[in-house]
């Protein structure tokens, strides 16, 4: 899929439905920030969550006092959800326009999560461009948390289709310069009581 028209296709998304009108909607990320929590986060660790939208893991990061947080989206309108929930909290946390798989980070960072953002991309031109900002965007002994649909999972999602992982293949995705510390299957609920399977997967970076 074209850059262009992704962005435009989530532009629409988040311009035309609710933040609870999507079926990857969570009104507590528990999950994430467990696997945050034990990946060894502490209130300095640079976190930056990757397709982040409209999504209320910043929220609760602000809360517990994470200090260094980016929110990366293709969707300008998501970001804008986000930053209108928060109020005078946005002004905590960085916000970034912005394609996973051309963005140049501009620093390095402890925690790079990504819950639904990474099995969007069938084209192996674009996986490959996302694992080197990947690989230059996390520090050395730095963790990547990626939530992606099971082999079990959907086959597609807003329309589009998506690739389904394991973690080992993921990992083989990843590369060596990733190590796996732990793997989870994942339920998901959607607003309107379906399930969706996700595989989150924990590696470790690195020297």
């Amino acid at each position: 899929m074209e850059r262009i028209s992704r962005q435009a296709h989530w532009e629409n998304v988040y311009t035309t439905k609710g933040e609870n009108e999507v079926s990857w909607f969570q009104e507590n990320p528990a999950l994430s920030l467990e696997l945050i929590e034990q990946a060894g986060a502490i209130p300095m660790s640079a976190i930056v969550d990757i397709g982040g939208g409209a999504s209320r893991l910043v929220d609760r990061l602000i809360e517990k006092g994470f200090a260094d947080i980016t929110v990366l989206d293709l969707s300008g309108a998501a970001l804008e959800a986000a930053k209108r929930r928060l109020g005078a909290d946005a002004g905590r946390a960085q916000w970034v326009v912005a394609d996973a798989t051309i963005w140049e980070p501009a620093k390095q960072y402890d925690i790079w999560h990504d819950r639904a953002a990474f099995h969007f991309l069938t084209e192996e031109q674009d996986r490959a461009a996302y694992v080197a900002r990947l690989t230059r965007g996390v520090k050395a002994g730095g963790h990547a948390i990626i939530g992606a649909f099971a082999l079990d999972g959907p086959e597609q999602r807003s329309g589009l289709p998506v690739a389904r992982y394991d973690s080992a293949s993921l990992g083989r995705t990843f590369g060596p310069m990733f190590q796996l510390v732990r793997t989870i299957r994942h339920e998901h609920a959607t607003p309107w009581g379906s399930q969706q399977v996700f595989q989150f997967s924990v590696f470790r970076r690195g020297g």
